[in-house]
């Protein structure tokens, strides 16, 4: 497995951030029985930047706290079984491993909204990533059903490394 972090801000957390990063990957990773080994970027922003590319990919000109940006297709979420038949431009040429996509992260936000809701800096990161390795993995929140479900495997995954509220 691959995980690329850059980090584009001067904002620091109390505690490792790329280990968190990666421990809550593997932990989405391995319960949405993912079986590929996989490439995923991680950027760690400002709300500054992170307002321009949500303006310029959703037409949103606010701050989120994340974005998650897919490689993948899925006909149903985390269903793998047909990814290298279909999409085989989402295996890198050099590596085979399996392009998920990038997550790109406000660190204002992530601070911010641990105040706001009573937790960790540490939850709240573990949370949005958990949250949108879940995108890259094909699900959404639109509609209340899927919400339910996402906020469950959100809730399972964190659970496995001990991150709940």
């Amino acid at each position: 497995m691959t995980i690329h972090i850059e980090k584009e801000t001067e904002l620091n957390f109390d505690f490792n951030e790329e280990i968190l990063i990666k421990e809550v990957i593997e932990a989405a990773l391995d319960y949405e029985e993912c079986p590929y080994e996989t490439e995923i970027n991680v950027v760690l922003t400002n709300n500054e930047e992170i307002k321009e590319i949500n303006k310029e990919y959703r037409e949103i000109d606010a701050p989120t706290d994340v974005l998650s940006f897919p490689m993948v297709e899925f006909g149903e979420p985390s269903d793998f079984d047909h990814v290298e038949e279909e999409q085989e431009d989402c295996f890198h040429p050099d590596s085979g491993e399996l392009m998920l996509g990038d997550i790109i992260v406000s660190v204002d936000k992530v601070i911010s909204q641990a105040k706001e809701f009573g937790h960790s800096e540490k939850r709240e990161l573990g949370f949005l990533i958990a949250h949108s390795m879940l995108h890259l993995c094909g699900y959404d929140h639109m509609e209340e059903e899927e919400r339910e479900i996402m906020e469950e495997r959100q809730r399972a995954i964190l659970d496995r490394i001990h991150l709940s509220r």
